[in-house]
C-alpha cells in the first residue's frame, strides 16, 4: 500500500481549489504551482506550500513537466493530481512521473495512450462488443477507397481526424460529390492542428444527444460506473449545461450503457476516475464515441447524486486501496445541474471577454454549489480557459433543481464583464430543455441571442414549468435532429487566438 503525505497540484483555478480541499480533508499536504498571471490567485493562497513555474502563457508555465517535477523533487513531493486540462492527459508526463518515483493520480500512461488515440481505442473495446458508429476501424488515405466505404455506409457521413479533438479536423458530407474536396481538407486541418493527418470515416448520427458514464476502477481489477450525465447543451463543441441523471434514460438502457463504459475501462486496465462518451440517437440506439481518461469539469453533479467525492477516490486509488464500494451498492439520489459560468458573451457567438470581476457574489442557500477560484476584484486573465465558476445546484427532482438553478442564476452577481448566467436561464426555462426533448443542436435550433431573458422567472413558476414539461416528455417521443453537434462546424474564438498569440 502507497501513502500519499505530500501532494502537488499541476493545475490552477477552480479545479486546483478543489482538489486542495479533498486533500486537506484527507491530512494530507498540499503544493500549489503558479504563472505570475496568477500569484494572487485563491489556490496559490489555499496551498501549505506554493511555487512560480514560469510566465503567464502555459507553455511557459503550466505545461512544463520538466519544471513541476523539480518542484517535486526539491519540495518532497510525493504525488501529482493533475485535474483537467494542461498535462492531465499527456501520456508522456505521466511516464516521467511514475519514472521519477512520483505517484500519479490518474491512470497508467499506456491507458492513457490506447484512449487517447480514437482508432486505436476503438480497436481496444472491439472484444467486448461495444456498440460503434459504423464506419472504418483504422485510419484511411486512400481517396477512392475510402470514398466507396462512405458509399457503403450511407451519405451523410463524417471525416475524422484520429488525434482530433473539439471538432478540428472533422468534416460532414452530404453527398459523393464533395467527399474528396471534404476529405482533404479534414486532412490538411489535422495536420495543422495535431501533427497527425490520420482520418476515419463514421456514420453521421442524426439527433444526437451526448451521454457520458463516469467509471472508477482499482488496482485490483475492480471497475464501477457512477451513472450519466447529459451533456447535450454545447457551444463550440463544448459542454455549457450539465445534468444528472438524463432525463432520457430508461433504467434498462442506464444499466447496458454503464456495463458497456465498465467494459470500456476494462479494455484499457483503467485505474482511477475517467468518462465514457456516447452518442444517443434519436431512436435510442447508443454508440461509443471515446474515454476521457481524466477527471470531468461536470463530475460535481456525479457527487451530488452519488454522495461521493471523486477527487478522494481518486487519490485512495492511487494509494493502493480497493474500492470501498460495489455496483449493486450504488444508487442515484436526487437530480443535478451544472451551468459552467464562462466570461463570454452569449448575445456576440459567446465570445470570450476579459476584464475585472467589479462585482462579484456568490449564490448561498440549499442545494447550491458554488465551484470556482475568483473573487471580487480580482481579473479574467486571457491566457486561460474562459471559465470563471462552475454553478451546481441539486434537488430532490429535476424540477426542484431547475427551480434551484434558476433561483441561483438570479443571485449569482457579476459585473465588469459579460457572462453566460442569462444564457443559463434561457437554456432552463425554454420548453425544449424543460420537456426533455432536445439535443446537441440546441443552440442551432433554438437560441436566438436577442431573445434572451433579462432576469430570471421565479422558482415557482420554473417548477411548475418543469413539471408540465416532464409530463409532456412521457407523452412525447423526441423529434430528430439533422446534425451532430460534434460534427457542426464553428468558427476558433477570439480568445483562442490570442491564447495562441500569447505563447
Amino acid at each position: 500500500m502507497k501513502k500519499i503525505s505530500k501532494l502537488l497540484v499541476a493545475n490552477r483555478g477552480e479545479i486546483a481549489l478543489r482538489v486542495l480541499r479533498s486533500a486537506k480533508e484527507m491530512g494530507i499536504a498540499t503544493v500549489a504551482i503558479y504563472s505570475e498571471a496568477d500569484r494572487n490567485a485563491l489556490h496559490v493562497r489555499y496551498a501549505d506550500e506554493a511555487v512560480c513555474v514560469g510566465p503567464p502563457a502555459s507553455a511557459q508555465s503550466y505545461l512544463r513537466g520538466d519544471k513541476i517535477l523539480e518542484v517535486c523533487k526539491e519540495l518532497g513531493v510525493d504525488a501529482i493530481h493533475p485535474g483537467y486540462g494542461f498535462l492531465s492527459e499527456n501520456a508522456g508526463f505521466a511516464r516521467a512521473v511514475r519514472e521519477a518515483g512520483l505517484i500519479f493520480v490518474g491512470p497508467s500512461p499506456e491507458a492513457m495512450e490506447i484512449m487517447g488515440d480514437k482508432l486505436s481505442a476503438k480497436q481496444a473495446v472491439k472484444a467486448y462488443n461495444i456498440p460503434l458508429v459504423p464506419g472504418t476501424d483504422e485510419a484511411i488515405s486512400d481517396v477512392a477507397a475510402a470514398k466507396q466505404i462512405a458509399e457503403e455506409v450511407g451519405f451523410p457521413i463524417l471525416i475524422k481526424a484520429s488525434a482530433g479533438g473539439g471538432g478540428k479536423g472533422m468534416r460532414i458530407v452530404n453527398h459523393a460529390g464533395e467527399f474528396e474536396e471534404q476529405m482533404q481538407l479534414a486532412i490538411n486541418e489535422a495536420i495543422s492542428a495535431f501533427g497527425d493527418g490520420a482520418v476515419f470515416i463514421e456514420k453521421f448520427v442524426t439527433g444526437p444527444r451526448h451521454i457520458e458514464i463516469q467509471v472508477l476502477g482499482d488496482e485490483h481489477g475492480n471497475i464501477v460506473h457512477l451513472f450519466e450525465r447529459e451533456c447535450s447543451i454545447q457551444r463550440r463543441h463544448q459542454k455549457v449545461i450539465e445534468e444528472a441523471p438524463s432525463s432520457v434514460l430508461t433504467p434498462e438502457l442506464r444499466a447496458q450503457m454503464g456495463q458497456c463504459a465498465v467494459d470500456v475501462a476494462r479494455a484499457c486496465n483503467y485505474t482511477g476516475a475517467g468518462t465514457v462518451e456516447f452518442l444517443l440517437d434519436d431512436k435510442h440506439n447508443f454508440y461509443f464515441l471515446e474515454m476521457n481518461t481524466r477527471l470531468q469539469v461536470e463530475h460535481p453533479v456525479t457527487e451530488q447524486i452519488t454522495g461521493l467525492d471523486l477527487v478522494k477516490e481518486q487519490i485512495k486509488v492511487a494509494q493502493g486501496q480497493p474500492l470501498a464500494f460495489a455496483q449493486e451498492d450504488l444508487t442515484i439520489t436526487g437530480h443535478a445541474l451544472e451551468l459552467r459560468v464562462y466570461a463570454e458573451d452569449p448575445q456576440n457567438n459567446f465570445l470570450p471577454d476579459i476584464g475585472t470581476l467589479s462585482t462579484y457574489v456568490r449564490p448561498q442557500g440549499p442545494g447550491v454549489r458554488v465551484d470556482d477560484g475568483f473573487e471580487q476584484g480580482m481579473d479574467i486573465p486571457i491566457y486561460y480557459d474562459p471559465m470563471i465558476a462552475k454553478l451546481v445546484t441539486f434537488g430532490a427532482d429535476r424540477a426542484e433543481a431547475i427551480a434551484r438553478m434558476l433561483r441561483a442564476i438570479e443571485e449569482y452577481k457579476i459585473t465588469g464583464i459579460e457572462t453566460t448566467l442569462p444564457f443559463g436561464t434561457y437554456v432552463l426555462t425554454h420548453p425544449a430543455f424543460v420537456s426533455g426533448n432536445f439535443d446537441t443542436n440546441f443552440i442551432r435550433d433554438h437560441f436566438t441571442p436577442t431573445t434572451l431573458a433579462p432576469t430570471a422567472p421565479d422558482a415557482a413558476t420554473a417548477k411548475v414549468a418543469a413539471a408540465l414539461g416532464a409530463m409532456l416528455f412521457s407523452e412525447k417521443k423526441p423529434k430528430a435532429a439533422v446534425a451532430t453537434g460534434e460534427a457542426a462546424g464553428a468558427e476558433t474564438s477570439g480568445w483562442r487566438r490570442n491564447r495562441l498569440g500569447a505563447r
